[in-house]
């Protein structure tokens, strides 16, 4: 033999005379009430919250929404410097102190495509420790009213991303009113 035991061994079956016995012995029994149970299908819960996920993705879609918040300064030059930077931060980034480190052309995206192009470069860019960069609008020259609907866009979307620390339109040599030159911080 093997020196395991067969644990497989069926049940014998009852006599009738027990059988008889048995439902003799508990004819007076009353059942009990039935419980007020609802037993419900058993679904397994994600571990991951659906809220939270719904949150970040519309936080995600909102980070750099249309909306025009309004504290940039004035006229037709695009440019802005975070509150709490030194003011020679902009004219430092006007007269190309910092060397253009990687760029992006938005030339034939429409608004939505190049809101999530222009959240993907900066992620992108930070990522790998790049700070200072150009991204190309255009002068809207091709646009319905001939208007640079991209670069007044483009102002509020950088505004509304916290890696932004300046930015402003580009020396005509980087692409003049075409394109901004933009200063990101450093990674942390």
């Amino acid at each position: 033999m093997s020196g395991r035991r067969k644990n497989s061994r069926a049940a014998p079956p009852l006599d009738p005379a027990d059988q008889a016995t048995f439902r003799a012995a508990v004819a007076d029994v009353t059942p009990l009430p039935s419980p007020n149970r609802v037993f419900h299908p058993v679904n397994p819960i994600s571990p991951w919250p659906a809220k939270t996920r719904e949150d970040e993705q519309a936080v995600l879609h909102d980070s750099l929404s249309d909306h025009d918040p309004g504290d940039f300064e004035s006229g037709e030059e695009l440019s802005y410097l975070r509150t709490g930077m030194p003011s020679q931060t902009l004219r430092k980034l006007r007269r190309g102190h910092w060397t253009v480190q990687a760029q992006l052309d938005l030339h034939g995206m429409n608004s939505d495509e190049a809101r999530q192009a222009v959240g993907q470069f900066i992620s992108n860019c930070r990522l790998h420790d790049i700070r200072c960069v150009r991204i190309i609008h255009g002068k809207g020259l091709g646009s319905f009213r001939r208007e640079p609907v991209l670069k007044r866009k483009l102002r509020n979307w950088l505004i509304q991303k916290d890696e932004v620390l300046a930015f402003c339109q580009a020396r005509n040599v980087d692409g003049g009113s075409g394109a901004a030159i933009i200063l990101l911080k450093a990674a942390d």
